[in-house]
């Protein structure tokens, strides 16, 4: 499958993923992240049921705490 993911094309060899396999594949699993798909946001609760499709574009950033 592939995608553009935070602004680079990817491609995964599964032909299904969700936001939440998607993420467990960069690495990003437990990780605190906000996600969008195709310009619209994505809630945590929804990344399970969420799928991705040839040629979405998915952007995702970390949130990181600091002061």
């Amino acid at each position: 499958m592939k995608i553009t993911l935070n602004g680079v094309p990817r491609e995964f060899p599964e032909s299904t993923l969700t936001i939440s396999t998607l993420l467990e594949a960069v690495g990003l699993g437990p990780q605190p992240v906000l996600v969008e798909r195709n310009g619209l946001a994505v809630l945590r609760r929804e990344f399970d049921e969420t799928p991705i499709e040839e040629g979405d574009t998915i952007e995702v950033v970390r949130m990181v705490a600091g002061g």
